[in-house]
């Protein structure tokens, strides 16, 4: 009977543990990243498109569904690029690229925290600007389509380095691409399919 009142107590503490250290965190986390965007600058035009590669700023908002799913909303503000083609500059535009995503995080209450996780993007090109030289009577008049749906995959860790304060390193491929057209006509597609590695800080609460 001790034995069986003691198994009770254990168990009854351990529960209550795990519900204050949950309570505690909560379920909602915010990270700010610092982002190194390395384009894959595929195109079938011919033309040798390329946008050039930058680090960029970026924010995540994640909500635990449960202690080892999330839900994760990646933002930024509109990025500027520069277009080129052969290496020489022949316009710019700007991406604007939320991502959501669906994460398994293997290790929920460690001071190590490994996840993967698959989401779908979505890519705003705006503010697209080409080189007066392409535009005109006889001129190749190019223009892009303005929108872009894609697949992400990713895989990162959070590291606990204070009470609800979290070191986070990310990494994601993307699927981002546009149709390039001349004069109206399809020319070929242009896949930018970034990969992304970011370091930054999380917040749980």
């Amino acid at each position: 009977m001790n034995k069986l009142a003691t198994s009770l107590a254990v168990i009854a503490l351990a529960c209550t543990t795990f519900a204050a250290q949950a309570q505690q965190e909560g379920n909602w986390m915010v990270r700010a990243r610092a982002v190194n965007l390395d384009s894959a600058n595929k195109d079938t035009t011919g033309l040798g498109l390329s946008v050039n590669n930058k680090v960029i700023p970026e924010v995540d908002i994640t909500y635990f569904i449960t202690p080892n799913i999330a839900a994760e909303l990646i933002l930024t503000y509109p990025q500027g690029h520069d277009l080129k083609a052969g290496g020489a500059k022949i316009g710019t535009l700007k991406h604007l690229p939320p991502t959501l995503s669906l994460q398994y995080h293997f290790i929920p209450t460690g001071t190590f925290r490994p996840y993967v996780g698959l989401g779908v993007n979505y890519t705003n090109f705006s503010d697209v600007k080409f080189d007066a030289s392409l535009e005109g009577a006889g001129k190749l008049n190019p223009s892009i389509d303005n929108n872009s749906f894609g697949l992400s995959v990713q895989v990162g860790a959070d590291v606990q380095i204070a009470k609800n304060w979290y070191l986070n390193v990310d990494v994601k491929k993307v699927q981002i691409g546009t149709k390039v057209y001349s004069n109206g006509v399809k020319a070929g597609d242009f896949k930018v399919d970034p990969l992304l590695v970011g370091v930054g800080v999380g917040y749980r609460f």
